[in-house]
């Protein structure tokens, strides 16, 4: 059976957006997943602040990783996010993700974005699906 770091090495792998936006992992466990971001100048909006939406993604990109450490294909069914504080180029981002609830093929996994200060910049929440197939497959599965 797959260990969670092996999914997340494969699926990272294949992940062409969290690798151009600079995404590294730091951990993955079963339902846990941490990923950092650091804000670069081209990750800037027209006020100077690091744009809302690569937030979003960081902390999406994490949640992928936690929902599908099981190594069963999941995908987001719904999505939110608060932004509660500025990020600024040079700020590096540090997203947890944890699972709170597997119930069947549905999950809910909260996101908390931080800054390098530890400062609380977004919570985001995501509601997971699971549907068939795995990320690497399993021998039952060849």
């Amino acid at each position: 059976m797959a260990t969670p770091n092996e999914v997340a090495e494969s699926m990272y792998s294949r992940d062409r957006a969290s690798q151009w936006l600079g995404l590294k992992i730091v951990d993955v466990r079963v339902g846990y997943a941490q990923m950092t971001m650091e804000v670069k100048p081209h990750m800037a909006n027209g006020h100077d602040l690091g744009h809302g939406g690569l937030t979003f993604a960081l902390a999406d990109s994490t949640f992928a990783f936690a929902c599908n450490s099981y190594n069963i294909n999941a995908v987001a069914a719904a999505c939110s996010i608060e932004f509660l504080a500025p990020t600024r180029v040079g700020d590096v981002l540090t997203a947890t993700a944890q699972e709170q609830v597997l119930a069947g093929r549905n999950g809910i996994y909260d996101v908390r974005v931080t800054n390098q200060r530890g400062e609380i910049v977004a919570l985001f929440r995501g509601k997971s699906t699971q549907i068939r197939g795995s990320v690497i497959p399993e021998p039952n599965q060849l």
